[in-house]
C-alpha cells in the first residue's frame, strides 16, 4: 500500500516559540525550515505530493502583526524555494484563493509555480488563503457555469489544481485532533494521524515513521 499524498496540518509555531520564550514570529520561520526539512525526507521515499496547510482563510483574524510578517515572510522566501525546489526537480503548487492577498505576493504566487512547472519529482503543495468550504464552493460555481448538471465527478474537475489526487494520510501537529476544514474534498477517506509534537520539531525522521504508521493502516473506502 503506498502512500502517494502526504497531507500535513502545520500546526503548534506560535506555541512552540512561546514556550521557549520567542516572539511568535520566530515558529513559522522555524515552521518553514522544517518543511524544507520534512520535503527533503519525503522525495527520498514513494511519496509524489505532500501538501501543507499553512495560512487559512480564518488566520486573517490573528493579530495584524502576525498576519503581516507571515505575507511578508512568504513574499520574501517563496521565490527563492522556488528556485532550491528546481534544482532539485520538484514542483510547486499553491491551492487558495487570491482574495486579500497583495499584488505583489499574488504574483510571486504564480511565479513560484511558474518556476518549477517542469519539474517531474515530488510535487509540493502548499494551502496559502485556503478554506476547504471554499474550494468547494468556488468548484460548484464554475462547474454551474459550464458544466449544467452538477455530479461529485464536475465538482472534482473544478478543484484547485484538479490534478492533485485524494489524500492517503492527514498528519496534524501539535496534538490537536480536528481538521480544520483541510482539502475537505480530498481527504474524504484519508487516513488520519495525531501527533504531539509541535510543528517546529519535525524532523526527517518523522517521515519514516508516518510512513511506517500508514503501513499499518487497513483502508477500506466504505466496504
Amino acid at each position: 500500500m503506498v502512500l502517494e499524498h502526504l497531507g500535513i496540518i502545520a500546526d503548534g509555531n506560535r506555541r512552540w516559540a512561546k514556550e521557549r520564550g520567542l516572539p511568535t514570529l520566530e515558529g513559522h520561520k522555524k515552521g518553514l525550515d522544517r518543511i524544507k526539512e520534512l520535503v527533503g525526507a519525503a522525495s527520498k521515499t514513494d511519496i509524489k505530493y505532500i501538501t501543507f496547510y499553512v495560512f487559512s482563510m480564518e488566520n486573517w483574524g490573528r493579530s495584524v502583526d502576525e498576519v503581516s510578517y507571515i505575507m511578508k515572510l512568504a513574499e520574501t522566501r517563496i521565490l527563492k524555494y522556488a528556485e532550491e525546489l528546481k534544482e532539485n526537480n520538484a514542483r510547486m503548487l499553491i491551492l487558495g484563493s487570491k482574495a486579500k492577498i497583495s499584488p505583489k505576493l499574488a504574483s510571486a504566487l504564480d511565479k513560484a509555480e511558474e518556476i518549477t512547472a517542469d519539474c517531474t519529482g515530488i510535487t509540493v503543495c502548499f494551502c496559502f488563503n485556503y478554506g476547504g468550504e471554499q474550494e468547494i464552493a468556488d468548484a460548484a460555481t464554475i462547474a454551474s457555469e459550464v458544466e449544467g448538471e452538477i455530479t461529485p465527478e464536475t465538482i472534482r474537475k473544478h478543484l484547485y489544481h484538479p490534478e492533485v489526487p485524494n489524500i492517503d494520510m492527514v498528519v496534524r501537529t501539535s496534538g490537536e485532533e480536528r481538521i480544520s476544514g483541510f482539502m475537505l474534498w480530498r481527504s474524504a477517506y484519508a487516513e488520519m494521524l495525531f501527533v504531539e509534537k509541535y510543528f517546529p520539531e519535525m524532523e526527517a525522521s518523522d517521515i519514516d515513521k508516518i510512513l511506517e504508521e500508514y503501513e499499518k493502516r487497513n483502508r477500506r473506502f466504505g466496504k
